[in-house]
């Protein structure tokens, strides 16, 4: 096998440096993550930029925080700053599972090997940073500082924190798809600009001391005032008013800056920067990437993260969708930065050099497999909505869902003679795809994809995400009603049946998430048992930051309505609706009969595990009396 030099990756010791020929760094990046060169791992995106831009960029990856610190002295002192991430997803789910359980691995480690990166990495890095260099400013970036990035519940401390620039010491944040404010930054750090004067960028978050004077406004921004966070602390109702401001001006267009009162300080969220245009996104995916992990890694054991994607192509982002416990559009944004075709057929022309490929793309997907290219009609009609869903509880008129675009990509895909199969391993939004819900299909577009999607791109088996069976629990989910994914399952059987496939559809569920009772868990098995479907694909929710559910969860109320939802919280109670999911299992059988009884559904009881088997005949129902006299003292 070719062995590339070890300059063609950014340098994580000194001595890499030193081979560059380096006498000082730039700028160091610290990231939970072990650093794979590649263009779905964030930490390889910023340093590629960062480099792109003339700087000299070393990565401290999985840094030991126990120890005497050396990793984090390993490159002293930066030129211009240190970047800090806790890596491609929040530390805390990284780390423990729905019911705070610790996870024995992590995909992002050598050896899916668990227990190199700290509970709240950001933090941590972040104060190390500052006890060891005080006077270096730390930028955070990525999705746990993203989500973090104003007052928010943490469910593994069971309550409220304030931005994670307080906890963390850092000088100012990035939230969202880092590459348009880092672009920003640079240009002003090379121009020799403080932090502390960096107040006119879009898309970063920052604190400023009330004790040096007043807040100044900016670009002509507007400025709506949060709920401060000592007021949240106080009051549950005030704090979920809060998400709703917060959600509403991360979805805009032209958005307002944010503010919120933190003690002596006062938080600065300014507004996003509009959706990356094609010619922007193909510049961040087109930078020179091994695509590979580090040699460092060899001798460690592969990183289970980078196995999934390495033959994967990720075509667009962002997600229309809006649903309220997924954490994508609040981190990338609902619009939908697509690339073009020829920076898509040039990766997949990347893929097919790589030393162990074997023909088969993994996925040709994103963040909702079936967006790409989706956009409004008007645009002008875009700039001016507040909507948090492009497709709940319909389908917006002004938006364009053709599938030929992407229909058209696979096909070409399919053309590189190098290619066996291109696979789509993302999930895909069923609900666009059936007419009943989407009226957009007077071309035939929809069945045109499905069709090539069904007889050409399915390794096996389909994901989709229905999420639930209970229409109450699904407009809660902002998710459409379970009607439409039986319309699509019934469309999906046709083209199976028409060309003699057995592919079956993986559908994906939910146990537990606020707007849930444990009768609408015993009904989602019911129905889905009914279909022929022994549910795999579950998971019990986990209020995360930034999500609709999450502040649910947390304050009792919906933060766009600020009544009531009924939200299981215990142990007891989110493991008893998790159960349900498998009734199949014979351990669960007795515990669910007697369940149901309870609750007054013995036929909900019998749909899911039969009747309850009458006493033997022929066996002896005499019992001998009681006998006082043999009671145990």
């Amino acid at each position: 096998m070719f062995e590339r030099p070890i300059t063609d990756w950014l340098p994580l010791t000194k001595q890499e440096v030193e081979k560059r020929g380096w006498d000082e760094v730039d700028i160091v990046l610290v990231s939970g993550d072990a650093y794979v060169d590649h263009p779905a791992f964030g930490t390889a995106v910023i340093g590629r930029i960062m480099e792109s831009e003339g700087f000299r960029v070393a990565i401290i990856a999985q840094p030991n925080w126990k120890d005497d610190l050396r990793d984090f002295k390993k490159f002293g002192r930066p030129k211009y700053f240190f970047g800090v991430t806790a890596g491609c997803m929040d530390s805390m789910v990284n780390h423990y599972t729905a019911n705070k359980r610790l996870r024995s691995n992590d995909s992002y480690t050598p050896g899916g090997e668990a227990g190199f990166r700290p509970d709240y990495a950001t933090i941590v890095y972040s104060k190390i940073l500052k006890e060891l260099y005080p006077d270096v400013p730390v930028l955070l970036g990525g999705i746990e500082a993203s989500l973090r990035r104003v007052t928010h519940y943490d469910y593994w401390q069971d309550r409220l924190m304030p931005s994670i620039l307080v906890d963390s010491g850092a000088d100012m944040l990035v939230y969202g798809m880092g590459e348009q404010p880092l672009r920003e930054i640079l240009k002003l750090v090379q121009k020799g600009v403080p932090f502390s004067s960096m107040r006119t960028i879009n898309q970063v978050a920052f604190l400023h001391d009330t004790k040096t004077g007043d807040l100044r406004d900016y670009n002509n921004w507007e400025t709506v005032e949060l709920s401060s966070h000592e007021v949240c602390l106080q009051d549950k109702i005030r704090y979920a008013a809060n998400f709703k401001i917060v959600e509403v001006e991360s979805n805009k267009w032209q958005a307002n800056r944010i503010t919120q009162q933190v003690g002596d300080q006062i938080l600065v969220i300014n507004p996003p920067f509009k959706t990356m245009d094609e010619t922007e996104i193909d510049k961040s995916f087109d930078l020179p990437y091994t695509r590979l992990p580090h040699p460092k890694y060899k001798k460690r054991g592969p990183i289970p993260a980078y196995e999934m994607i390495k033959f994967s192509v990720n075509m667009h982002r962002g997600c229309f969708g809006g649903c309220s416990f997924c954490t994508i559009s609040a981190h990338q944004g609902k619009f939908i930065a697509s690339r073009s075709e020829k920076s898509v057929l040039k990766e997949v022309d990347e893929i097919t050099k790589h030393p162990e490929f074997k023909g088969y793309i993994s996925d040709l997907g994103g963040p909702s497999a079936n967006m790409y290219k989706m956009k409004g009609k008007d645009e002008s009609i875009c700039a001016r909505c507040q909507s948090p869903s492009c497709i709940h509880p319909v389908i917006c008129s002004n938006l364009d869902t053709s599938h030929k675009p992407l229909t058209e990509l696979y096909r070409k895909v399919d053309a590189n003679p190098k290619i066996k199969k291109a696979f789509v391993g993302s999930g895909v939004r069923y609900d666009l795809l059936v007419d009943d819900f989407n009226k957009n299909n007077e071309d035939g577009n929809h069945d045109e994809y499905m069709e090539q999607l069904v007889t050409r791109h399915v390794s096996g088996r389909l994901k989709v995400a229905p999420e639930h069976t209970s229409d109450d629990t699904l407009r809660i989910m902002r998710k459409p009603s379970f009607k439409y994914f039986k319309l699509f399952k019934k469309k999906y059987d046709k083209i199976q049946d028409k060309h003699n496939l057995k592919q079956p559809l993986i559908p994906y569920f939910i146990s537990s998430h606020p707007g849930c009772e444990e009768q609408d868990m015993a009904n989602l098995a019911a129905e889905t048992k009914d279909m022929g479907f022994q549910l795999e694909q579950v998971q019990d929710f986990t209020p995360t930051p930034m999500t609709v559910a999450e502040v649910i969860y947390y304050s009792g109320v919906h933060p766009y309505t600020l009544k009531p939802v009924k939200t299981a919280k215990t142990r007891d109670e989110k493991q008893a609706q998790n159960r349900y999911f498998f009734w199949y299992k014979p351990e669960f059988r007795d515990w669910i009969r007697n369940r149901l009884n309870k609750l007054n559904r013995p036929d909900l009881a019998e749909k899911l595990v039969g009747a309850p088997k009458k006493p033997d005949a022929k066996k002896s129902t005499y019992k001998k009396p009681f006998d006082s006299r043999n009671k145990k003292r």
